[in-house]
């Protein structure tokens, strides 16, 4: 007489169907990918906020979380110091700066995320160059104590002249002044004016805590004054579909290939990833910096090394 349990081929099936299922449900992965860029100045707490978005989002394996304890407590601290998962560097965790682009990888049911967490300090501004030039969206970090400082100011103008089409001002450590909406709406009123002149297309403002999590993944409490939504829900949902140019043709060489044993006089295939606009087979290109035209012919796209996919145009 059965008692409804399944016998062994019947549990082994349904072990292997709740495998294939589970492995479905991880495998699944949004398709929008959004990639940004941290700024700011020295010790606004940039690295503190990647470290909080990930830790609060369940982003961080068991064993980062155990190393990332143990340094803490080896450097004296009597908190858990996030800003370590993104610095890497020995004299990064010594400095307690960041020197080098770090680069992340995270997603939520929303959304894939690459996150440039760069440098803040005035001598490594080229690094923070290098991290926010394939960005969507620049988060500028403004220390709520400080105010609007000059590298704010610079790094706000890089995104700008860098062509990022939206910045996210986030006002950090308002644990720091009482979580006062004063200060808040001071420091919104002086960053709007000068990103007036700027003429940055899409500007949000932020009040946030990354030491403590305040609005960075859940809203706060502490902040009730405060209507808008945390920063990951606005990471999630900003629009940036409409952002790519379809118009002007911008095509960087990357790579120029020329197979060692091919059957063509000399064979050139140029590769790169397509940075704006549309290009078809026939198209006049001029080639810069020597303004030399050509046309391009038989777009082909292959896997490179690292299992992207590259288009190589061969010129005529």
């Amino acid at each position: 007489m059965s008692n409804g349990a399944p016998n062994g081929e019947g549990a082994v099936a349904l072990a292997a169907t709740g495998a294939r299922e589970a492995f479905r449900r991880l495998s699944e992965r949004p398709a929008d990918l959004l990639r940004f860029a941290t700024a700011g100045s020295v010790d606004d707490g940039k690295s503190t906020l990647i470290g909080r978005l990930l830790y609060d989002s369940k982003q961080v394996l068991a064993d980062q979380l155990a190393h990332v304890e143990q340094t803490s407590q080896r450097m004296g601290h009597d908190f858990l110091d996030l800003s370590l998962l993104t610095d890497g560097l020995r004299a990064e965790r010594e400095q307690g700066i960041t020197i080098d682009v770090a680069y992340r990888y995270f997603a939520t049911a929303q959304r894939r995320f690459i996150i440039a967490d760069t440098p803040g300090h005035e001598q490594y501004t080229r690094n923070m160059v290098t991290g926010a030039s394939t960005a969507d969206l620049a988060i500028v970090l403004v220390d709520a104590r400080k105010g609007v400082v000059a590298q704010s100011k610079r790094h706000a103008f890089i995104s700008a002249m860098l062509g990022i089409p939206h910045v996210v001002v986030c006002v950090n450590k308002m644990d720091l002044v009482d979580y006062e909406e004063s200060v808040f709406e001071a420091i919104v009123e002086e960053f709007d004016a000068f990103a007036a002149r700027l003429e940055l297309p899409d500007v949000t403002f932020i009040p946030i805590s990354a030491l403590l999590g305040d609005n960075v993944v859940e809203r706060s409490q502490a902040m009730p004054w405060y209507q808008g939504p945390p920063l990951l829900y606005h990471l999630e949902h900003v629009h940036i579909a409409s952002d790519r140019n379809l118009i002007d043709v911008r095509f960087p060489v990357q790579w120029v290939v020329r197979p060692p044993a091919s059957r063509e006089v000399d064979y050139r295939a140029y590769a790169g990833q397509l940075a704006g606009g549309i290009i078809r087979a026939g198209d006049e290109v001029v080639v810069l910096a020597s303004a030399r035209r050509s046309r391009a012919s038989t777009p082909t796209k292959a896997p490179c090394a690292k299992r992207s996919r590259r288009c190589r145009w061969r010129c005529a």
